[in-house]
């Protein structure tokens, strides 16, 4: 059985990488968004394989995406909205990000149903994949809004931490003052990027 912890980890990963693709949904470039949310949902299957010690190769998994996401003439129409001047740039953005984070959302969980039983990446079965990618995919439009919300709330009420970049600037200029040795930042660098 999964640990709560490792449970919990998997999640958070989901929900980083959810957020982060429905930025990469607003890239008002078409064709290049979905490039952005595909790079972003396999850094995510990556992450999740190292958590649970899963072999991992990239154009495997990449594969196994276009299998499971398969139904991306939506997506491609959605992306295509943007190349409308004025309206179709912000219609085609919000449409993106919504479903690009539901889809980021639905290929997160189905692929921690599948590591967490301890199988591998290339085990996986992909019938019952796109079964599950789409239960998740329905589920994923209302998490994701709901997710993107809070996110602005924070924002919002000054609670959301400095962008990481700007973290990683301000401890190199610690770093280069000499307030902080080059191990102290190596050590609070890895931890800002777990945190990413």
């Amino acid at each position: 059985m999964e640990s709560p912890d490792k449970s919990l980890r998997a999640q958070e990963i989901v929900k980083n990488h959810v957020l982060i693709s429905m930025g990469a949904g607003l890239v008002p470039i078409p064709i290049l968004d979905i490039a952005a949310v595909t790079a972003v949902q396999l850094d995510m299957v990556k992450n999740l394989a190292q958590l649970y010690g899963a072999d991992y190769s990239g154009d495997f998994a990449r594969n196994l995406l276009t299998t499971l996401t398969g139904s991306t003439l939506a997506r491609i129409g959605a992306s295509m909205i943007k190349a409308l001047p004025g309206i179709g740039t912000l219609l085609g953005g919000v449409s993106m990000s919504i479903m690009s984070g539901a889809s980021t959302y639905a290929v997160g969980q189905t692929f921690i149903r599948h590591f967490s039983t301890g199988a591998s990446l290339f085990d996986f079965d992909t019938e019952k994949g796109k079964a599950s990618y789409e239960r998740y995919y329905e589920e994923g439009k209302d998490v994701a809004a709901q997710w993107d919300k809070e996110k602005k709330a924070r924002e919002q009420a000054g609670q959301e931490a400095q962008d990481p970049l700007k973290k990683l600037e301000r401890l190199a200029e610690l770093r280069d003052k000499g307030a902080l040795t080059e191990e102290e930042f190596q050590l609070m660098k890895r931890k800002l990027l777990e945190e990413m």
